[in-house]
């Protein structure tokens, strides 16, 4: 295919990514035809998947709202993604002008946009790094020039966890960043799950089984395996639930079924 001007010469655009797959979700159009045909073939099993991406967007922004409205101006989002209408230091610097954020991704082409959109912004940067290298994120010159860890922050975990398999012990990777954050940061989460797909688990499978295919496993776990990312935290009422019923503005039952489809939560570091 041919290259658009605005990709790195690294990027391989014969290969599918998760961050360019979830941008065509949103309506996005920084992705390639690879990502649109991977995202098409899932939607075949799951075809409410861009409702679910739509609300997990939904779900960050007013928990970024709800951050700075405890007084934290401080936000650290792991698993950014490409930058799309309604990003953390758009929503923050509307709510409390001068937070600082920092965003996180391992791939190429989000942080290549990440850093074209932030270009003139001096309280937001990006770092190339990943979430299984929880040091070299935090020790990031990005991170020691934004982020005061003596203070509290909000670390965002959106969308992301599931893509870290269990051999790579994600849980001691949110462990290590949650033990260098000051006592009354927050972990703002979201996580796939079968629970509340309207879809049986087969069906709902056969979307799981293209993310496979592309070498991005997703990984569904269970309420109880995503609440143990919260130790050391206490829950954010309502707790941990499916997305539109964490503080909407809007009705629960006027939502789109799939948006119920995988668990949000906040929880506070005591």
């Amino acid at each position: 295919m041919e290259r658009p001007a605005w990709v790195p010469r690294s990027i391989d655009v014969s290969v599918p990514s998760v961050s360019r797959i979830y941008d065509f979700y949103l309506g996005g159009s920084h992705n390639f035809e690879v990502d649109r045909e991977a995202a098409r073939r899932a939607m075949e099993f799951m075809p409410g998947l861009p409702k679910i991406m739509q609300a997990n967007r939904a779900f960050m922004r007013r928990a970024v709202r709800f951050a700075t409205e405890e007084g934290i101006d401080q936000f650290l989002d792991i698993g950014s993604g490409i930058p799309t209408f309604g990003n953390v230091h758009e929503v923050a610097a509307r709510a409390r002008p001068g937070a600082r954020v920092v965003y996180v991704d391992h791939d190429p082409v989000a942080v290549a946009h990440s850093e074209a959109v932030l270009a003139d912004h001096d309280d937001a940067d990006v770092v190339a790094a990943d979430l299984r290298g929880p040091r070299e994120i935090l020790a990031a010159p990005q991170v020691e020039r934004l982020i005061d860890l003596n203070r509290p922050v909000a670390l965002l975990l959106v969308a992301i966890l599931h893509f870290v398999e269990d051999a790579d012990d994600p849980y001691a990777a949110v462990a290590e960043l949650s033990d260098a954050l000051a006592p009354g940061s927050l972990l703002v989460l979201t996580h796939a799950s079968y629970e509340h797909v309207p879809l049986s688990a087969e069906q709902a499978g056969g979307a799981v089984d293209v993310y496979k295919d592309i070498r991005n496993p997703l990984i569904m776990r269970s309420r109880d395996d995503i609440a143990r990312f919260f130790k050391g935290y206490d829950m954010v009422e309502p707790g941990l639930v499916p997305m539109p019923r964490w503080r909407s503005e809007q009705a629960p039952e006027d939502e789109d079924p799939y948006a119920f489809s995988g668990y949000a939560g906040v929880g506070r570091k005591a």
